[in-house]
């Protein structure tokens, strides 16, 4: 009979041998989290585990490579690539999934501003979850505040968008996400978010077509309420080239 309950020594050495991707999704598992391409799953990863990831991406890319019959070993060009592939996955284009939110901090409205604010063009690059194509654009934010709102520095209306794009997403659900997250952090009266984006999934593979790009919006609170307001925050927006 098999002993419910073995050694610590036997389940850390078990342990060894186990993929950390598996480890992270069990951790997922035990929480109940879901872990879809766009959703960040910081909390649950401990130090060390983003290169344990790396080392185990890179073995799995280079399968990749294999399958597609380059000969690594002996091609100058591609030597390497599946460790910058690897570390451009992690470390740069889908980083928004691993590492936690960036630090914002948030003032009162101390002189009670409540005119309309808009901060961008701020551009932004994704990858859309679909090809793994990049996905670049630009990104529009109006907010109008009231007492109670928080204020924050204009570079971190930035540095939220560049955190909620760095995931595989679909531009729809992006500017969903982006704009919950300004929402919790200002708490203001409306909330506006315009993104207009070139989609390579249509520009280099499908249709071929370099011209089309992809506009949609989400509007919170007053804007959605007052269509003067959204007609101000439209047309102060530069006009797109």
């Amino acid at each position: 009979m098999l002993n419910p309950n073995p050694p610590a020594s036997n389940v850390a050495q078990a342990d060894v041998g186990t993929p950390m991707s598996v480890k992270i999704r069990q951790r997922l598992a035990a929480a109940r989290k879901r872990y879809h391409s766009n959703d960040n799953i910081a909390e649950f990863l401990e130090p060390g585990d983003l290169e344990a990831l790396l080392d185990e991406v890179e073995i799995k890319m280079q399968g990749v490579l294999d399958s597609l019959v380059i000969d690594t070993d002996n091609d100058h060009n591609t030597g390497n690539t599946a460790r910058r592939v690897a570390k451009m996955y992690i470390n740069e284009v889908f980083r928004g999934r691993y590492v936690a939110s960036p630090t914002v901090t948030e003032f009162p409205n101390a002189e009670h501003l409540n005119e309309l604010m808009i901060v961008g063009p701020i551009t932004v690059r994704s990858a859309c979850s679909h090809h793994f194509c990049p996905v670049i654009g630009k990104i529009w934010i109006g907010v109008l505040p009231n007492e109670h709102t928080n204020v924050i520095g204009l570079s971190k209306y930035a540095r939220l968008a560049e955190w909620v794009m760095g995931r595989p997403q679909i531009q729809e659900e992006a500017v969903v996400q982006l704009a919950d997250l300004i929402q919790v952090k200002t708490q203001p009266d409306g909330l506006a978010i315009v993104m207009e984006a070139t989609h390579f999934c249509m520009a280099w593979r499908g249709v071929k077509d370099m011209d089309s790009r992809m506009i949609n919006s989400v509007m919170r609170g007053a804007f959605l309420k007052d269509p003067n307001l959204r007609r101000e925050f439209l047309s102060l927006i530069p006009q797109k080239d």
